[in-house]
């Protein structure tokens, strides 16, 4: 996936993104398509097609475009249980870093139920998987699969001193998706539950300041 933005010189980036279904909706982050005037689709065979925008939740990180278009790479992807991971389990993310498209690298489940901030929203996304898996700019959209072929997650975000892969990625799971996508696709965005209140957890500290019998539980602030 390409964008371009319109501004007093020509801007573009590149990421990922995978066929949700044969009506030719498309995942990808929100990251990768915000703010863009156009969006092309390139497939593995070269063929690109323009994108329109359906729907976009900056809250988890998901975007759905559409290819009116209907390209012989068309197969949409089978979305898995991403409740049924394991530490351990073996993964592969596929997508576009660097530019390379139709690139594979593999890993394993290394931690499941992570919470990642979502940019610039003062939320954070909740069960994020994480793996070690090579995810790197470009990748950013991609699927991450098990090694049944199923989405497992959405490829969003790795953390590195460097920008690039330091075996530490993240990916919005499929039952995230499977949740927000079809509601993006009916209404154009997704209406978050929240509970109105901020604070921090107790640790010991706090708990002596408080004059608690036990380093748990919440402290309300606002």
């Amino acid at each position: 996936i390409r964008r371009q933005r319109q501004m007093c010189i020509r801007d573009s980036s590149l990421g990922s993104g995978f066929v949700f279904d044969d009506l030719g909706h498309i995942i990808t982050n929100a990251h990768v398509v915000e703010g863009a005037s156009s969006t092309t689709i390139t497939f593995l065979d070269g063929s690109q097609y323009t994108a329109q925008m359906i729907g976009m939740d900056r809250f988890t990180d998901i975007a759905v475009i559409k290819v009116d278009e209907k390209p012989r790479y068309l197969y949409p992807l089978q979305m898995g249980d991403s409740s049924t991971l394991k530490v351990g389990e073996q993964v592969a993310a596929i997508g576009n870093p660097f530019g390379l498209s139709g690139s594979m690298t593999s890993g394993i489940v290394s931690q499941i139920g992570r919470l990642l901030p979502s940019q610039d929203t003062g939320f954070s996304i909740p069960n994020v998987i994480q793996t070690d898996a090579a995810i790197n700019p470009g990748n950013s959209g991609g699927p991450l699969l098990n090694m049944k072929g199923e989405v497992m997650g959405i490829n969003t975000a790795i953390q590195s001193g460097t920008g690039t892969s330091a075996g530490i990625g993240f990916a919005v799971p499929s039952n995230t998706i499977k949740k927000v996508v079809p509601v993006l696709i009916e209404d154009g965005k997704y209406s978050h539950p929240w509970i109105g209140i901020s604070g921090k957890d107790i640790d010991p500290e706090l708990a002596n300041v408080r004059d608690l019998d036990q380093s748990k539980g919440f402290l309300i602030v606002n």
